[in-house]
């Protein structure tokens, strides 16, 4: 696996500059990142802020499993206001008394019980000049063909773009491309339609299954990526690019449970914070954690491969408000347009080894040789990455 050097509690540093020479002022802090966030999401608490246990959690929300409510509450009456009475995916949440400290009641209680970790996708970054996607010139479109592997893509959507509208397996989760009202494009919409184009670059016989876990602003929680996963059981390869940290950088128990009931391969992105600290859920051993070959990736013995990740081209939707974009290959519905971008990040990485993975797959590798040959590549890849970086 790839390692590289870093303490593991370092914290990452967030900066849209580039890493070589970054002044001090343009490093934003999770903190203030929150607070820019907060209009959206108005529950969002950072755990440890400037420590080495630094997070992002729901306020006021645990995670357990349904059977151990009773113990729970039990221990827990004086904190909790309620408990949700959904059950999915055989956790569930538990409301507590304002002003409460989730992360604290959670470390003290003895219980398998766990803060609602908030995930962030991929725009926010280090060591790129284009946080954001820029339009580029289309490249020919995937060829159409069809294997029998199925990959399933948690992510913020898929449009109708012409790369794959018209195949067999589409089905349309629409982008939603202005959620916060505010002028322009939110900052990751057209982001699942992005990792989709450059999967289908890549492995053009996949059966892609789309699912919804990834807002437009970019955020996710532990419980929602656990119902994706409950949810595509069954697919060959299933792909992920949020991720989270947490105070004791130890997988949160619902992801730990629901990965581990899947039949396929997990493949996540590594993140975009350039430290060693683990990431959930790609940091789990039987995770194929996928770095990108820029100064911007985390790293550490728990990444599994690396792979492009700086300036890919792919498939976009563009939220318009008429007229045409350079290089856009069709209209969707009023005010989208289909074309290409150049984007950075391990989101982007990530989809480039589970289109390898895929292609094993079709090809009659076994799962466990296919693992290991992508695994294997990875370590070239890292070898090689190093050496060119001295």
């Amino acid at each position: 696996m790839f390692s590289a050097s870093g303490d593991h509690n370092e914290r990452p540093v967030w900066t849209a500059g580039r890493l070589s020479g970054v002044d001090s002022s343009d490093v934003i802090s999770l903190p203030e990142l929150a607070e820019s966030w907060r209009a959206e999401h108005p529950d969002l608490a950072v755990h440890d802020p400037g420590g080495p246990g630094e997070c992002l959690v729901r306020s006021g929300e645990l995670l357990i499993r349904s059977d151990g409510v009773p113990v729970a509450v039990d221990r827990l009456r004086r904190w909790v206001d309620r408990v949700d009475a959904t059950a999915e995916p055989g956790f569930v949440r538990i409301r507590l008394r304002a002003g409460e400290h989730p992360v604290r009641i959670a470390a003290d209680s003895g219980l398998d019980v766990a803060p609602n970790h908030v995930h962030v996708g991929s725009p926010i970054m280090i060591g790129t000049a284009r946080p954001l996607p820029a339009p580029a010139d289309a490249p020919p479109p995937p060829p159409d063909e069809t294997w029998p592997v199925t990959v399933a893509v948690l992510d913020t959507g898929l449009d109708p773009h012409p790369w794959f509208a018209d195949r067999s397996w589409f089905a349309a989760v629409p982008e939603v491309l202005d959620a916060d009202g505010r002028p322009g494009q939110d900052r990751q919409a057209g982001h699942g339609t992005f990792v989709t184009g450059v999967l289908v670059r890549h492995a053009p016989g996949v059966q892609v299954r789309p699912r919804r876990v990834l807002s437009s602003l970019g955020l996710t929680d532990d419980l929602t990526v656990a119902r994706g996963l409950r949810a595509v059981r069954g697919a060959d390869v299933v792909l992920l690019t949020a991720g989270c940290h947490t105070a004791d950088d130890r997988c949160p128990p619902v992801l730990r449970h629901e990965v581990g009931r899947l039949d396929g391969v997990v493949v996540a992105a590594a993140g975009n914070g350039g430290t060693s600290r683990p990431v959930w859920p790609a940091a789990l051993p039987e995770v194929v954690a996928v770095g990108a070959d820029a100064a911007f990736s985390n790293h550490g013995p728990w990444v599994d491969a690396i792979a492009p990740g700086v300036d890919v081209t792919s498939s976009f939707v563009w939220l318009t408000a008429g007229g045409r974009r350079r290089g856009a290959e069709g209209r969707g519905a009023e005010g989208r347009e289909y074309g290409c971008a150049r984007w950075s990040g391990t989101s982007f990485a990530a989809p480039r080894v589970a289109a390898d993975l895929a292609r094993l797959l079709h090809e009659g590798v076994s799962q466990a040789d296919a693992v290991d040959a992508v695994r294997r590549a990875g370590i070239e890849r890292a070898v090689s990455a190093q050496a060119v970086t001295g």
